[in-house]
């Protein structure tokens, strides 16, 4: 049984599309692998050391230019590559936007301390914004308009999202970001040049409590940026693009019509 569930796993990500490095000079090593289960179907990217970001792009005759930086969570031990990512950025192209899946940092297997999540979340938030920063260098390349490139992250993703939207500089500065049921960043240094940001928990989420997504919505909102922020009643933790039931399987009808809102898609 070991061996059959290592074999389709291994298998299931041979399938995956090769993503781009994002630090292609770093002498960095390569331990990263996927775990399926075991009880469940989730399939779990782990012991990512080499960054990478993975392109979707959608159909010529229906692309609008904009681009969303998609971050999947995992707690900065694993990245939950389906429902956080790939799925996100598929769901992406509907819309006529390009969907940027990055593989960032995380902890290797068998770390707990918090030095090591310290390290982790650093990496990852280096990770996003230099993902950030190659979308937009190569905007003509991939047909996007430099002014309508986003980034969206789930959980540890969130965090992402949310710091790359305090801390950038005009080379990796998001035009808008999307933090999904976040961890909070440590510090919320909202600059006067952020842009809006769009924030989404469920009140029943046990490991990321929705309050975490207060906090930065008032920060925002203090610093006279747009927000906007839904709490679903029910919907739980780790929901992506996962339907359920919930009232959280809307939520990216939402972030459709926010963006839409912003001018970043038509209406």
């Amino acid at each position: 049984m070991v061996r059959t569930f290592f074999f389709l796993a291994a298998t299931a990500f041979a399938a995956d599309p090769v993503g781009i490095p994002i630090w292609p000079d770093a002498n960095l090593p390569d331990r990263e692998g996927i775990q399926i289960g075991p009880n469940d179907n989730i399939r779990r990217v782990h012991d990512v050391t080499r960054p990478t970001i993975t392109p979707f792009l959608p159909p010529a005759g229906k692309a609008n230019g904009a681009a969303v930086i998609v971050l999947p969570g995992g707690g900065w031990r694993i990245l939950a590559i389906d429902k956080e990512g790939y799925d996100v950025a598929k769901w992406l192209n509907t819309l006529g936007v390009a969907g940027f899946v990055v593989k960032y940092r995380v902890m290797a297997t068998g770390k707990t301390a918090a030095a090591d999540r310290d390290e982790a979340k650093r990496n990852g938030v280096l990770d996003s914004l230099e993902a950030i920063r190659i979308v937009r260098s190569r905007a003509k390349e991939w047909g996007l308009d430099p002014k309508k490139i986003g980034v969206t992250g789930f959980s540890a993703g969130g965090y992402h999202a949310a710091y790359a939207a305090m801390q950038f500089n005009s080379e990796n500065r998001p035009d808008f970001a999307a933090p999904i049921y976040p961890a909070v960043p440590e510090k919320l240094d909202v600059p006067t040049n952020a842009p809006p940001i769009f924030l989404v928990a469920a009140d029943d989420d046990r490991l990321t409590a929705a309050g975490n997504s207060v906090p930065i919505y008032l920060a925002f909102k203090t610093a006279k940026i747009p927000a906007e922020m839904h709490i679903f009643a029910k919907g739980g933790h780790g929901f992506g693009m996962t339907k359920s039931g919930a009232p959280t399987d809307s939520w990216p009808e939402r972030f459709a019509d926010w963006m839409a809102g912003l001018g970043v898609l038509k209406r």
